[in-house]
């Protein structure tokens, strides 16, 4: 499931700024495919592991166009409601860096893969859409993507993304409650915090906070 979270990121992984005119959510979703594909093959440095360079075309490109407090509302549910404001600023922050050490992983596990955007039809004025991608890998079962986006002021941003039609903001939803019921929302954000200053790796992967 994580490797699969992780080549589904890589459709909004070459989002560029937006302009005046908002671009339409498939478009800018299939506008990117080729771009990102290109950089990761041709660039050696990223596909060996290059923390550095990943980290700097993540932030430039990846963090603007996801709502992370949107995101973490949906994760930690009924319990939003109850936190105080810093404690809320915390668990975006640390769901945020959560997600972050997740995406950077796409530059070094991408290879052949392709990445379809299926037709998609938005009815004027809505404000919430759902675009739909197919993954595919020779010799390798297709992976269904979906992405949830939502209408800003600035552009539209991803606000969750489903594989196989399980949703990864959702499934966080009980270990993230059930952490709460045992040590409350301030364990919850300790918890992230531990699993942010150290990966399996042993590497520190820090998003920086806009």
């Amino acid at each position: 499931m994580l490797q699969k979270v992780i080549l589904g990121a890589l459709v909004c992984c070459a989002l560029g700024p937006v302009h005046a005119e908002v671009i339409a959510p498939d478009a800018l979703i299939k506008n990117t495919v080729a771009e990102v594909t290109a950089i990761i093959k041709q660039d050696k440095d990223i596909q060996s592991g290059d923390q550095k360079k990943i980290n700097v075309l993540v932030d430039a490109k990846v963090l603007p166009h996801f709502d992370f407090q949107r995101m973490t509302q949906l994760a930690v549910g009924k319990y939003w409601r109850t936190a105080s404001p810093e404690q809320k600023q915390s668990l975006v922050t640390e769901f945020r860096n959560m997600l972050v050490r997740t995406y950077t992983k796409v530059f070094t596990v991408y290879r052949d893969q392709t990445i379809e955007v299926k037709p998609f039809r938005m009815a004027a004025g809505d404000t919430e859409v759902t675009v739909k991608t197919v993954i595919s890998k020779p010799g390798s079962q297709l992976t269904l993507v979906d992405y949830e986006m939502k209408k800003a002021a600035d552009g539209w941003k991803v606000f969750d993304i489903s594989i196989e039609g399980v949703s990864m903001v959702m499934s966080y939803r009980g270990t993230f409650a059930s952490q709460i019921q045992e040590s409350g929302i301030d364990g919850l954000i300790k918890t992230l915090s531990d699993k942010n200053t150290s990966s399996a790796d042993g590497d520190v992967i820090k998003a920086v906070a806009k």
